[in-house]
């Protein structure tokens, strides 16, 4: 017989122990690091967000300040050593209002997303432990929704209401829940039958404590992932709103809202369009690099 008391079975107990002692978190994030394009998006949205957080002291200038001086022409200037992105037709400094137009469109995907989750978990939770009528019901009204496009339907309530950045973010987290909705209802309906809820409703356990406490916790992982996913698709819809003036409105800067001053100069000054546009799509391909490696890490089938 082998002697199983060597150094052979002490490495093998000591492999297995460390096994056992990585949690759930501690792989993901492991899986995480490990996916090299989902780390330099991670890192690229840290850098953007520390920029727009700390824009009053890192923009060089005002971003509403008017240069009238600067302009020759009535046309903008060019990027130079004051100006690295140039300036608009009215002397305001490009850079500076790309800094605080990031700040902008990263609160409004943020904040909208945010919205979104608190609808769309509250519904699809409600659908998926409850069942019957009340899943009947709220599947229909998300059946209607998704059947409009959502685009259109967010330009549309948004052409009643005031343009501003609270009614933004507001009018696209309200159109922005039924995804996060669905996936919610489909791991809850597979969810609520295992043993562990069984037996926390043997014990008395209330309900709204069942879907919280259990349920929710073990249905996250996909919702994390479609809301890293939401917050890129809610930059793409308000600079989409601001480009069609419906959405943030002068002076107040916003990517899109930028892009909409650039449109006439597009031949002239073409940086104008060149900077916001570069931003925009730096910050949803990091956030879809994200989702990425998210979900790779996230994902019980897949092995690193």
């Amino acid at each position: 017989m082998a002697d199983m008391t060597g150094p052979d079975r002490t490495a093998v107990v000591s492999n297995d122990k460390d096994f056992r002692m990585e949690s759930w978190g501690q792989m993901t994030w492991r899986r995480f690091t490990s996916h090299r394009l989902a780390m330099g998006g991670l890192i690229v949205l840290i850098v953007l967000a520390i920029v727009a957080t700390l824009a009053p002291w890192v923009s060089p200038h005002s971003p509403r300040a008017l240069r009238l001086d600067l302009i020759v022409g009535g046309q903008p200037l060019g990027p130079s050593l004051d100006h690295p992105f140039g300036t608009d037709t009215l002397g305001r400094d490009w850079f500076s209002r790309a800094i605080y137009g990031g700040r902008v469109s990263l609160s409004v995907g943020l904040v909208s997303m945010g919205i979104s989750l608190v609808i769309g978990v509250t519904m699809g939770a409600l659908a998926g432990f409850y069942g019957g009528v009340i899943d009947n019901i709220i599947c229909r009204i998300i059946d209607v929704l998704m059947c409009i496009p959502i685009f259109f339907l967010i330009l549309t309530v948004n052409a009643y209401v005031t343009p501003s950045i609270f009614n933004i973010m507001a009018v696209i987290g309200a159109f922005g829940w039924m995804g996060v909705a669905r996936l919610v209802r489909g791991q809850l309906l597979s969810l609520r039958e295992q043993e562990f809820i069984e037996a926390a409703r043997a014990l008395g356990v209330r309900d709204i404590r069942i879907i919280f406490r259990h349920l929710l916790p073990n249905a996250l992982a996909p919702v994390v992932v479609a809301a890293t996913m939401g917050v890129a698709n809610a930059i793409l819809t308000e600079s989409a709103l601001s480009y069609l003036g419906l959405g943030v409105q002068e002076p107040t800067s916003s990517w899109g809202s930028m892009l909409r001053s650039a449109q006439p100069y597009l031949v002239q000054a073409p940086w104008m369009a060149i900077f916001p546009g570069v931003l925009i799509s730096i910050t949803v391909l990091a956030l879809n690099f994200m989702g990425d490696g998210l979900r790779d890490a996230t994902d019980p089938r897949l092995k690193r």
